[in-house]
């Protein structure tokens, strides 16, 4: 079955709130108590976003992030009542798409879960899209081919990849955990790899590489690519 959201919390009362007002305002949503709940969950179910808090009664909620990002990249949506700096760098830096504390307005984490779905919907629209265009820049998918101002671009295979990737995903940060798992397949891929593919690329497509629009560094988790097809 599809959902559009689960909720992985243990606080029943505040979860079955949650879920019950997402329910109301038509986001389908289920919710689980604990870690092992949610994988038997995700083994017959599908959720296009997750709900996860940290301290769970059977596994922390940082492990469970970890262990999907291994073969998902689900948006998954912190919610604790954890307030330190550490615990949000490290929630976004596995792999998390957002740090909610509690308690939360329940019409505020609905506007956020809503945005996710429809950016989500937008990249997954993208990614069987055959074109894309954003100012000067038009990449045709279908062919392999990135031009700037009408004339070709000539890119390496991996920074083809790479671009085609950060494109289809559009106005979402990407995590660099991400990039390493789906452009280079390989989870052991490091920073100055990735660094020096981002620099190329943001001098072959922008205008000022020092100061580009595109391409933008989201500080301590990765990536997020701006400009909107026509």
């Amino acid at each position: 079955m599809e959902y559009d959201c689960l909720i992985v919390d243990d606080e029943e009362a505040l979860a079955q709130s949650t879920c019950d007002y997402f329910n109301l305002f038509e986001v389908s949503t289920a919710w689980v108590p604990g870690m092992p709940a949610a994988l038997t969950f995700l083994q017959a179910n599908r959720a296009e976003v997750i709900l996860l808090d940290i301290n769970l009664p059977d596994g922390s909620g940082f492990s469970l992030c970890k262990h999907l990002r291994q073969t998902s990249d689900t948006p998954i949506l912190f919610i604790s009542a954890r307030t330190s700096d550490d615990d949000q760098i490290l929630a976004l830096g596995i792999g998390g798409d957002d740090y909610i504390q509690k308690p939360y307005s329940l019409s505020v984490l609905l506007a956020k879960v809503r945005a996710v779905l429809k950016r989500r919907r937008a990249g997954t629209a993208a990614r069987y899209a055959s074109a894309f265009s954003c100012g000067d820049l038009s990449i045709e998918f279908d062919a392999g081919r990135v031009r700037k101002s009408g004339a070709p671009l000539t890119l390496k295979a991996m920074e083809y990849k790479l671009l085609a990737y950060l494109v289809q995903n559009r106005g979402r940060i990407i995590p660099k955990e991400e990039l390493f798992r789906n452009v280079w397949e390989d989870a052991v891929t490091g920073d100055g790899t990735l660094n020096v593919h981002i620099r190329r690329l943001r001098e072959k497509i922008e205008q000022d590489p020092n100061h580009p629009v595109h391409i933008l560094t989201v500080w301590g988790t990765g990536y997020r690519f701006e400009g909107d097809a026509p």
